[in-house]
């Protein structure tokens, strides 16, 4: 196995890195290379051979280096909305979609989003990028791809979703980045569209891991999940029963949240207690995973209930309290609670709740991106002294994303440190 050390601070010199063994036979099967069609697929097509050599790289070299959410951001992973399509309305997105639009689904899975709908919020990131870029920051975007091809696995046939949300396959710890195992078989090849950057990342230095790759039969879902109400939600999640099972592990990256070598995690709809170990097993001993939990319905990606904004400073969304709070407040933590979204109900939220106001990304402790219609929430980060860098996203909110699942923040200039217990 090849690995590519590439440390902050870490010891000088370089060591020499060897390539062990031949290279893996490429048996690509035609019905995947037909199902994704790359409209931009040069840099897609170029592997990794003997004659591209791998070379320790010198820590300032390093493509890809975070330890936290809120050190100073330098590049960052923007998704796309282009071709997003709604995914079919299998078991495991019925228990992470709320009741209002099942009929949306069960009338459009398999289709493209409406198309009015997805122009705006493709306008929307366009602009988030070009904000980005003023304020130094440098972007890169995954690949175009026809999301709405049909393919089929050995276990399960299916249409794509979108690569939107770079934030839920994507988690770069130190210098490593690793991809998630994504428990919606809409999002099975969505690693696709971000495979030509993290090659490129690769062979510039940084380690690159993919977790088990699910095989997302029957099995791994609870098939007779009992959704029929928020009342029946709230049960069964403070039971610790979710629609995904033990069968292999699952986790979107979404679910993890990072505190320089604490990292906070959530059993979630998507995420399970196999994943959570795996993670657990392969970050140590360097990094401690702590299981959180919260009085939600519907658990899916960490960010719009828990977001650390700061060293020592968090945001805990009051509809979905922590029931670990106490031992963040024991560790001299500050608990900001966000004010109540401004969103209007009529807006379309076909994938997410309204607490997107508090998916926020910093730029660093100083500086954050938040919705520019969220005045409330503004007004609280100025209370903090925190500048707000407004962007409108509300058509990419109905994605499923605010600005922090929109990002996977790539390298923000910082060390490893503690900052819990």
């Amino acid at each position: 196995m090849l690995r590519v050390r590439c440390l902050r601070g870490g010891s000088r010199g370089a060591e020499a890195a060897h390539l062990i063994g031949a290279m893996v036979g490429r048996a690509v099967t035609g019905w995947v290379s037909r199902a994704f069609r790359s409209t931009s697929s040069s840099a897609a097509a170029l592997p990794l051979t003997a004659d591209e050599p791998v070379t320790e790289h010198t820590p300032e070299e390093c493509p890809v280096c975070a330890h936290n959410e809120w050190d100073p951001l330098e590049e960052v992973i923007v998704g796309r909305a282009e071709n997003a399509c709604v995914p079919p309305f299998t078991v495991e997105v019925k228990a992470n979609t709320y009741e209002k639009y099942w009929p949306f689904y069960q009338q459009y899975g398999g289709q493209t989003f409406p198309q009015d709908h997805v122009k705006k919020a493709v306008a929307e990131i366009d602009e988030m990028c070009n904000i980005l870029q003023h304020e130094g920051v440098t972007v890169r975007r995954p690949e175009p791809i026809d999301w709405s091809v049909e393919y089929k696995t050995p276990d399960f046939t299916s249409t794509g979703m979108y690569a939107a949300m770079p934030r839920d396959i994507l988690i770069v710890v130190g210098n490593e980045v690793i991809e998630a195992p994504m428990a919606w078989r809409a999002r099975f090849f969505e690693y696709r569209a971000y495979r030509p950057l993290i090659k490129e990342y690769f062979r510039r230095g940084a380690k690159w891991t993919t977790a088990p790759k699910p095989t997302m039969s029957d099995e791994l879902y609870d098939q007779d999940y009992p959704i029929r109400t928020v009342e029946d939600r709230h049960k069964l999640a403070a039971q610790g029963k979710f629609v995904t099972t033990e069968f292999e592990p699952c986790f979107d990256a979404a679910d993890f949240i990072r505190a320089g070598t604490d990292i906070f995690v959530q059993r979630s709809q998507v995420t399970n207690f196999m994943g959570i170990e795996w993670m657990r097993r392969h970050l140590a001993p360097t990094y401690k995973i702590h299981i959180i939990s919260f009085k939600d319905p519907n658990p899916m990606h960490i960010d719009a209930t828990f977001n650390i904004i700061g060293p020592g400073l968090v945001l805990s969304n009051p509809d979905r309290p922590c029931r670990q709070i106490e031992m963040f407040r024991k560790a001299g933590w500050t608990v900001v609670t966000p004010p109540t979204p401004l969103i209007p109900d009529n807006h379309p939220l076909w994938m997410s709740s309204k607490w997107l106001s508090m998916n926020v990304l910093m730029l660093d402790e100083k500086r954050v991106m938040v919705d520019a219609n969220e005045m409330s929430i503004q007004k609280m980060f100025e209370s903090l002294g925190i500048q707000t860098i407004k962007v409108s996203i509300r058509h990419a909110n109905s994605l499923g994303g605010g600005f922090h699942c929109w990002t996977t923040d790539v390298r923000r200039r910082g060390t490893l440190q503690s900052y819990f217990l």
